[in-house]
């Protein structure tokens, strides 16, 4: 069995849509597509409900919109009258829905996340539909049915055990033909029923979901890049595809910034050591990225670069940071409590000083979670200060044998120092997979350049 996912912009027009037909009908084994919402339709669900919360009356027009979209799209990709017809009579409610969602939202002024999960999950409700009827003889799961979610502190996050025996019975049920079509992000919880998501990158997710519960073959990612590249190409023209990759300098070079894949949807295929395709609906042909568990084969030990922007630097100063195990384990549950995730500790923060990495969005959250946790070390002086520095960004070179190239930690620090880049701090001990370096943000981007033309262009 191979299970495919189809991103937003693989599914997004109708041209796209006749390459995504192309590609399913030329399989030769049994296959279980996953699918987005229509290309950007996800955001457009998401402001028109706030338009619609705020009193503005232009929400209408958006639904209007979005009424035609989907009609003109199902007009163009189902060829058979009698299935279109079919296809129309089970989107039509869910457009009816949404526009009863968004009258409601007007009427209370104010938007609810139990209702903005409700908008948001119609997306793939229809685009799963559509496709499904664009295949022909495929058959339909609903997502809502098999995908279970439970709640972890303030987050919803995948019941897996459940999920797993919901999608095996769903999916060899008898009667049921191949390809089998699914909305990928939609969930629902396992004790209430109420409809919920995977959050970002929750497509992915669902399909490695998916490909775990089944022992897949393959779970192929389609979407609008050849792979993942030795670096952000908008940034660097010389970036080239990394042909072969492990799981976990996947992993690594997601966390970092690289938005191929979001990095949860590499844990469930990783334990069941299933192997993932990055492939371009755009440019079928090409062969991608293979990631398995072999180790990679990057220029000097490094498979590629990345950068993670609007980062910022908080650092605990004090006779406690003295003992960074216990500071880091109650600093790191505080944060993870609340959803917060930490993206570099500093191997040299410094005498009494612990300092770590992480999203600027999330300091003010993160220093009142921190004033709470150490209230009592930060009365008595244990802690002096907890200082935070903003407008810096996280820079790393990943790689599977990147430790045991001994040069490459001093070869980096020596560029960037030559060019009279500051490194403000570093980690080189925490992962036997990266180095991270934090910098300016303004020098996120010379940073990138000077990297890779040493490391993969002067060979």
């Amino acid at each position: 069995m191979i299970v495919l996912k189809f991103g937003g912009t693989s599914v997004g027009t109708a041209e796209s849509l006749a390459n995504v037909k192309k590609i399913v009908e030329n399989l030769e084994d049994e296959a279980v597509v996953v699918v987005s919402a229509l290309g950007g339709l996800t955001d457009r669900l998401i402001a028109t409900a706030r338009m619609a919360a705020d009193g503005n009356e232009e929400y209408r027009s958006e639904w209007d919109a979005m009424v035609k979209r989907h009609h003109d799209i199902i007009e163009a990709v189902v060829g058979d009258a009698a299935r279109r017809a079919m296809t129309l009579e089970a989107v039509n409610p869910i457009l009816d829905e949404l526009r009863r969602l968004y009258d409601g939202v007007n009427l209370i002024a104010d938007l609810p996340a139990k209702t903005l999960a409700q908008i948001v999950s119609t997306g793939e409700r229809m685009s799963s539909v559509i496709v499904a009827a664009m295949l022909g003889g495929a058959s339909h799961v609903n997502s809502l049915e098999v995908v279970k979610t439970e709640k972890w502190f303030d987050k919803n996050i995948a019941a897996t055990e459940v999920t797993t025996r919901l999608l095996r019975e769903a999916l060899s049920a008898p009667g049921l033909t191949f390809p089998v079509v699914m909305g990928g992000f939609i969930s629902s919880d396992v004790s209430t029923g109420e409809i919920t998501n995977l959050g970002r990158g929750g497509s992915d997710y669902t399909a490695a979901l998916v490909a775990a519960a089944m022992d897949a073959d393959v779970l192929q990612i389609w979407t609008d890049v050849d792979g993942f590249l030795t670096s952000d190409p908008r940034i660097v023209k010389n970036a080239r595809v990394i042909e072969r990759m492990s799981f976990v300098e996947s992993m690594d070079l997601c966390t970092f910034g690289a938005k191929v894949i979001y990095p949860p949807t590499i844990y469930p295929v990783f334990h069941k050591n299933i192997p993932i395709r990055i492939l371009n609906t755009l440019h079928p042909e090409a062969p991608g990225t293979f990631i398995s568990d072999s180790q990679g084969k990057g220029a000097n030990g490094v498979a590629g670069l990345s950068v993670l922007r609007n980062e910022a630097l908080v650092t605990l100063r004090g006779r406690m940071a003295s003992n960074p195990a216990d500071l880091s384990t109650r600093s790191f549950n505080a944060l993870a409590r609340k959803g917060l995730s930490v993206h570099l500790v500093a191997g040299t923060a410094g005498i009494n000083a612990f300092s770590f990495a992480l999203a600027a969005a999330d300091i003010p959250s993160a220093v009142r979670l921190l004033k709470e946790e150490f209230a009592p070390e930060l009365v008595d002086g244990q802690i002096e200060v907890i200082e935070v520095i903003e407008n810096l960004a996280t820079l790393a070179a990943v790689g599977d044998n990147i430790k045991k190239m001994p040069t490459i930690p001093g070869l980096i620090l020596n560029i960037l120092a030559n060019e009279g880049i500051e490194v403000l701090a570093y980690s080189d001990k925490a992962s036997e997979t990266s180095l991270s370096y934090v910098i300016a943000e303004k020098d996120a981007t010379p940073a990138l350049k000077l990297l890779h033309r040493a490391l993969f262009e002067m060979q």
